[in-house]
């Protein structure tokens, strides 16, 4: 966009110039002198508003000789910034920025690296609506070719997180490969938005203290989460594929969903599980409980109280969890 500005500056300056020159010089009035810069940069050849002296000539013979390769330079940069798509790229960024400041309740995405790009396939393969926050020309190049909603710049500067919509958002998810970073994303995310879910990958051990004691709710660090699981892998092959088929990473119709209770309606709070039924309406099964308090229940009994705040884990398939939401929050 620089690269647009400089000419354009030049031009004006060379313009102004030249309209101060020939007042000065030929006496002209304002309204002359404009016409004659104009005619007299722009090489079109028009006739003189009037005779001009030997100074004047001298004058005109310097400013054409200044002001042809200006003017050539100056179309040359607007005709490059369009053709190379630099044009194309600026709209696209202000139509994104609409759409982006539209949005409510959408995850924030800080880094599109290796760990940001699982993220963000997880995330729009659930229906999340995702705004990935980048630097890097040659990715944001790539998002531009996908159409991915996204923000150009630092993820730790308050304008670039602002303009990704932080204080509308339900989440963010700080996936930079530097530690130090993603502190300064997790500070920056919580000063301006108290009630948003901060995720943040680690790589140092000690990183998850910082990260934690900056408001991060959870810390993944992706190096000990794959040796362990490659481990559990050798250790409990059946249970591990297992509970990946639960969680979503296979093929397989079946995972488990959670249900906030205070979507229910009212008529649900202070029932049991055993009165909801699930298994007899629905096919489904609830295989956890989250209480108001937070704490976790794993195969609560039948007598569990459903309670506002809380949380129940359901297992079964796409149909069957759909069909549940469908008939309970209704």
């Amino acid at each position: 966009m620089r690269s647009v500005y400089f000419p354009f500056v030049i031009l004006t300056l060379l313009l102004m110039l030249g309209v101060a020159g020939f007042m000065l010089v030929e006496g002209f009035d304002f309204w002359e002198a404009v016409y004659m810069t104009v005619i007299t940069v722009t090489t079109v050849g028009f006739n003189e508003v009037k005779p001009l002296t030997f100074n004047g000539r001298i004058f005109t013979i310097i400013l054409i000789l200044g002001s042809f390769g200006t003017f050539a330079y100056t179309i040359t940069e607007v005709t490059k910034y369009v053709v190379d798509g630099e044009f194309r790229r600026l709209l696209l960024h202000i139509r994104v920025d609409r759409s982006i400041s539209k949005l409510k309740n959408h995850t924030i995405l800080c880094g599109y690296g290796r760990n940001g790009r699982q993220a963000y396939q997880t995330l729009t393969e659930n229906g999340v609506t995702c705004v990935v926050v980048e630097k890097d020309k040659a990715i944001i190049a790539e998002l531009m070719e996908k159409e991915v909603l996204f923000i150009e710049g630092d993820a730790t500067q308050d304008d670039v997180l602002i303009r990704a919509g932080i204080t509308e958002a339900r989440a963010l998810i700080a996936a930079l490969p530097n530690d130090a970073d993603n502190l300064f994303v997790v500070l920056t995310a919580r000063v301006n938005s108290a009630k948003l879910k901060i995720i943040s990958r680690a790589s140092e051990d000690n990183s998850d203290t910082k990260l934690r004691h900056a408001g991060v709710d959870n810390v993944i660090m992706p190096d000990k989460v794959g040796g362990a699981h490659m481990a559990q892998l050798v250790v409990k092959p059946d249970v591990v594929e297992f509970i990946d088929m639960l969680t979503g990473q296979s093929r397989v119709d079946s995972h488990i969903e959670e249900i906030q209770c205070d979507l229910l309606p009212k008529s649900y709070i202070g029932q049991t599980i055993k009165e909801l039924n699930v298994r007899k309406n629905w096919g489904a099964n609830i295989v956890g409980f989250k209480t108001s308090a937070g704490e976790y229940v794993f195969n609560p009994t039948p007598q569990t109280q459903i309670q506002e705040g809380s949380k129940l884990f359901v297992l079964g398939t796409s149909k069957q969890i759909t069909d549940m939401k469908n008939d309970i929050t209704n």
